[in-house]
């Protein structure tokens, strides 16, 4: 994957080395809760915090803004940064005004956020309360050590999938999941989970034009965003985890469809291609 070169975006908040902060208010169980959703349902974590918490904000800091100097931070800062050039593109052409993420959060082990205690072992998730993304980049070793899916266009398709959850914020498909359900094959947590795996593909498909080259990526970077997209299908994480896949508890969809929704973004590059909340077949 071509990064290097590319332009920041300078939307980084940086947390880094500022210790875990709000843990102590949420409790183990709700921590062990949390973690139990993502990683045997793939629930969201920020979903689940929610419901522990009352939804009340955990204790919040604030971390240095601005572009990282250190190649991790730098990577997160180049990708988030295209993500959100591609999308302002994209609105621009359709008459409206792209609002980026409040920041791209960089923690480690524990972080207040909109959604309550952020945990690094929920993964990467976006918070809709206060429309941030928070990312602990010691997922990185995790996505491909458990996971089986190494390499930066795999993170890549990480932070443009969450990036997909904010547009989902912005036009309104957020809420719109919220009214279908939050478990089951069909539910508004698969269709909006689905999409923004297609809306990373979205991402793909504009990611070297809006950056003159500067950030690509090739046939090969989108297998590996692919085989990222199938490790954490609803079937693979039942699978591994109970031995049995159980569609009644799915809330992200399997591995067949994360990939190919997101195959589908980066074939078409268009938006309303991915209609999931439309489609006759997720």
């Amino acid at each position: 994957m071509r990064w290097r070169g590319g332009e920041g975006g300078g939307n980084i908040e940086d947390r880094r080395g500022m210790g875990a902060v709000g843990v102590g208010g949420l409790g183990v169980g709700g921590v062990i809760l949390a973690l139990v959703g993502y990683f045997v349902f793939g629930i969201d974590p920020s979903t689940t915090l929610g419901v522990v918490q009352g939804a009340a904000p955990a204790q919040q800091q604030e971390g240095a803004r601005g572009a990282p100097e250190d190649e991790a931070g730098r990577f997160v800062d180049v990708v988030s940064g295209n993500v959100d050039a591609v999308w302002a593109q994209l609105f621009r052409q359709s008459g409206r005004t792209y609002e980026p993420p409040a920041s791209i959060v960089l923690y480690q082990q524990a972080t207040g956020t909109g959604c309550g205690t952020g945990q690094a072992a929920m993964g990467p998730f976006y918070c809709p309360a206060d429309r941030k993304v928070y990312l602990d980049l010691s997922f990185w070793q995790e996505l491909e050590t458990k996971f089986g899916a190494g390499g930066e266009a795999a993170r890549a398709y990480v932070i443009a999938h969450e990036i997909g959850h904010h547009v989902q914020t912005l036009t309104g498909a957020s809420e719109r999941s919220r009214r279908l359900g939050a478990r089951g094959a069909e539910s508004g947590a698969v269709r909006l989970e689905l999409q923004a795996d297609c809306y990373a593909g979205v991402w793909v498909a504009h990611a070297a034009a809006v950056s003159g080259g500067q950030v690509a990526l090739d046939a090969r970077d989108i297998e590996d965003g692919l085989r990222a997209a199938a490790a954490v299908g609803d079937d693979t994480l039942q699978k591994r985890s109970q031995g049995q896949v159980v569609p009644d508890a799915f809330t992200h969809g399997s591995s067949e469809q994360r990939m190919r929704w997101f195959r589908r973004g980066a074939e078409t590059g268009d938006p309303n291609a991915c209609d999931t909340f439309g489609a006759q077949r997720l």
